[in-house]
């Protein structure tokens, strides 16, 4: 089966996004740590690995994979400070990842 071009008028760069971001929203711990560290920020309340292995009981190796995913996808940024990794949650890829989603889902 072969597609026309464009039919849909859905820019390659926005499926790439939605792909991506599913990808990294698919495994139900990393949905958890997301709106974590979401509603962490929010509070204003800093999060690091330490705190998500305390919060969710999960080894360190286990939080550090979940987080890189999260991380590569462009879901969550690190501001480094001393020796510490801390996590926010970069609104504006999520408001991209939205908004993709729904001009997929209207078309």
């Amino acid at each position: 089966m072969r597609l026309r071009k464009d039919t849909d008028k859905m820019l390659e760069e926005e499926v790439l996004l939605i792909a991506t971001v599913s990808d990294a929203l698919a495994h139900p711990a990393r949905i958890k740590m997301f709106k974590y560290i979401m509603q962490a920020n929010r509070a204003m309340v800093q999060v690091c690995n330490k705190d998500l292995t305390a919060h969710f009981g999960y080894a360190q190796a286990t939080v550090s994979q979940h987080m890189k995913k999260l991380v590569d996808s462009g879901l969550i940024e690190i501001k480094k400070q001393e020796k510490f990794s801390y996590y926010y949650v970069n609104l504006g890829m999520l408001m991209q990842y939205l908004n993709a989603t729904k001009k997929f889902s209207v078309q």
